[in-house]
């Protein structure tokens, strides 16, 4: 039983330290620096995390996983622009949010960008595809190369 509950709290602190790495940032320009200093692309995630049923697969079935996660630690900087009808937002990220959903022409969600360093689009996905976090891993290093 001793062993069990060690193995567990190592499990939890190897978990939270890999979330921690991987932190939602809600500031695009804060975001665009970041990945500017550290040589990393920038994911905008369009998502309606509290009623969109293809965001909530996405976020599980991709972005929860120990795969994407170690991925988007050393490529990615990752920002959410959520659109809720039940959690508390600030009018500010309201706005900010709202500007941005206008500003990428977002119609559905989930809506996932891909900005360069240099705050470029290069990569746009409207809606949920198949393949796990591998498949969309592969599309985020094609993003890249063109």
């Amino acid at each position: 039983m001793k062993k069990l509950l060690l193995a567990a709290l190592a499990i939890t602190v190897i978990w939270q330290a890999n979330a921690a790495g991987n932190a939602w940032l809600t500031d695009l320009p804060k975001a665009q620096a970041q990945a500017k200093t550290e040589n990393k692309i920038v994911l905008l995630d369009f998502t309606g995390s509290d009623w969109c049923g293809w965001c909530i697969k996405f976020r599980k079935e991709v972005v929860d996983t120990a795969e994407f996660q170690g991925y988007a630690d050393k490529h990615v900087v990752l920002v959410e622009l959520d659109y809720p009808r039940h959690k508390e937002q600030s009018g500010d990220l309201k706005k900010a949010n709202a500007a941005l959903k206008n500003k990428y022409k977002v119609t559905g969600f989930p809506t996932l960008v891909v900005l360069d360093q240099d705050g470029r689009e290069i990569g746009r996905q409207v809606g949920f595809d198949e393949g796990g976090p591998k498949a969309f891993i592969a599309k985020l290093d094609g993003y890249q190369k063109k």
